[in-house]
């Protein structure tokens, strides 16, 4: 019988009772649990966040059936049951009633549901009351999923997020005075937006987000893969035609890489379980949300180089409304991830997490540099690294020619020599050769040196200003010069783009 992969289900009961595939987390939860009382956890999304609340809400409601056979089933006082307040600002109806209106249906909700009698009217009045009446019977446990939703889904309209905002620090404040009533506290969500900002009355809440402790406690380890996948492991190199060793080393360089403490890298679930499932490599996680607000930020910024990107826990840790800064936007909704730290510096060097993120962003990432967003590149740049490991640069010039050429008319604003720069940075990038811009010689900066197994390129890149000038200035500022001592064959090209045609209009190329 085929194994069950529990893609996209959030609830505990539904995986265990339904016989699905289950990565036990109990340890984890149980550690977390008996360490604190107070946290919140970001996480990207289709990272295990709501499964992970449902699994302590089934804790807390004392199932005890659910989890036998997990580690925890021994070490829990299954008959100390605690009433459980949840709140998921996915699906409560934000959009269409406001958040308000959402806020009082669902803890109306819970009321029915934990047989409570509510009699106030103001949201904020409505959560204390709730939390008081249902500590009447033992402590509560309060989870709230997806805080953030109701920014995050307003970051194009600062005034309606910044209303959200409002309205839920003033929910969050009434936390601050229930200490007495509540057993544990957990909020979670894709940002970490500042405390100023929406926990300022909640000062009391221990942020594990960088915590070595729960760098896996969403997300599935080597160790978990192995282990819980071992049937697939021994069948899936048959299928693709690949060995075990192989197959490993692929699916880790798709789908791992993520990690929030600099070490321990993990799998995204969704990705790794829909590939169990699917039995093929292919872009899972990125394709389930199209981030158009990112991508089109990062256009307005004119950003597009994120590699080894070097920031603070400070500016990780905060995200504003008015101005979100790219590299902790991209962090937090996983599109970078964590390589190392420097404790003397006090700094986090970011890169993309694995293949899948950062073959999807680029390409996204071009297609808006293209106009064509939320269109795909993919067609147009599928030859290009084959060109480019065989040194034919008469077929590179081709492919990036039909790159730059394909923007519609009606969106060409090659102005400045910087767009024909982004976009050929993209695109290289994106076919997976190693791209290094801006790079310094002795008597100046390369526009891009490209590294393959066999070749080493230098390009000059020039806006109405003829190719061989930009080749010659190759060779006057020796840009080639500090590979010479390496065996590969070096290769320079000098580009003219053309404003008045929208493309390359002449590349001149000489072997050193």
């Amino acid at each position: 019988m085929a194994r069950k992969y529990p893609i996209g289900l959030q609830s505990f009961r539904e995986i265990r009772e339904g016989g699905f595939v289950y990565i036990d987390k109990t340890e984890k939860i149980h550690q977390m649990v008996d360490s604190g009382k107070y946290y919140f956890l970001s996480r990207p999304r289709r990272f295990g966040k709501s499964l992970l609340l449902d699994t302590i809400s089934e804790l807390f409601s004392g199932s005890k059936e659910l989890f036998k056979g997990l580690w925890i089933y021994d070490k829990w006082n299954w008959d100390a049951k605690n009433p459980v307040i949840r709140i998921s600002f996915s699906n409560i109806g934000t959009g269409t009633i406001g958040l308000q209106n959402a806020i009082k249906g669902a803890l109306h909700e819970n009321a029915q549901r934990l047989q409570v009698e509510l009699t106030t009217t103001a949201y904020d009045q409505l959560f204390k009351e709730l939390i008081t009446k249902a500590a009447q019977k033992n402590k509560v446990a309060i989870l709230i999923d997806e805080y953030d939703k109701p920014l995050i889904d307003y970051l194009d309209n600062i005034p309606r997020a910044e209303e959200n905002r409002i309205i839920l620090k003033n929910l969050y404040s009434i936390l601050k005075d229930a200490d007495k009533d509540i057993r544990l506290l957990i909020l979670t969500g894709v940002s970490r937006f500042s405390k100023v900002s929406i926990f300022s009355d909640l000062n009391n809440l221990e942020d594990i987000t960088l915590s070595k402790h729960f760098n896996n406690i969403a997300g599935i380890t080597q160790h978990e893969l192995e282990t819980n996948f071992s049937e697939e492991l021994e069948t899936l190199p048959g299928v693709l035609c690949i060995e075990k060793l192989q197959l490993l080393e692929n699916i880790k360089d798709w789908y791992n890489g993520y990690s929030w403490a600099g070490k321990e890298t993990v799998y995204n679930p969704f990705s790794l379980l829909s590939f169990m499932k699917e039995e093929a490599f292919r872009n899972f996680w990125f394709a389930t949300g199209s981030p158009s607000f990112l991508v089109n930020l990062l256009k307005k910024k004119k950003e597009y180089n994120f590699e080894n990107v070097r920031e603070s826990d400070i500016s990780l840790g905060s995200f504003q409304i008015e101005n979100p800064v790219s590299a902790p936007l991209l962090f937090q909704t996983g599109y970078l991830t964590i390589k190392s730290y420097d404790p003397e510096s006090q700094l986090y060097t970011l890169d993309y997490p694995n293949r899948e993120v950062k073959v999807s962003l680029l390409d996204n990432l071009l297609s808006a540099y293209r106009e064509i967003f939320p269109a795909t590149s993919i067609s147009v740049t599928a030859d290009l690294r084959t060109a480019f490991e065989h040194g034919d640069t008469n077929r590179i010039i081709n492919e990036l020619n039909a790159v730059i050429g394909s923007i519609p008319y009606e969106h060409w604003k090659a102005d400045t020599e910087s767009i024909f720069h982004i976009i050929t940075h993209l695109t290289f990038k994106k076919i997976g050769v190693d791209v290094f811009t801006e790079v310094h010689s002795s008597k100046g900066r390369a526009d891009i040196i490209v590294k393959t197994r066999s070749y080493i390129y230098a390009l000059e890149l020039k806006l109405d200003i003829s190719a061989s000038e930009a080749l010659s200035q190759i060779f006057e500022k020796g840009y080639l010069q500090p590979y010479m001592a390496d065996e590969r064959k070096k290769l320079a090209i000098g580009i003219e783009f053309s404003s008045e045609q929208r493309n390359i209009a002449d590349y001149r190329v000489k072997e050193l």
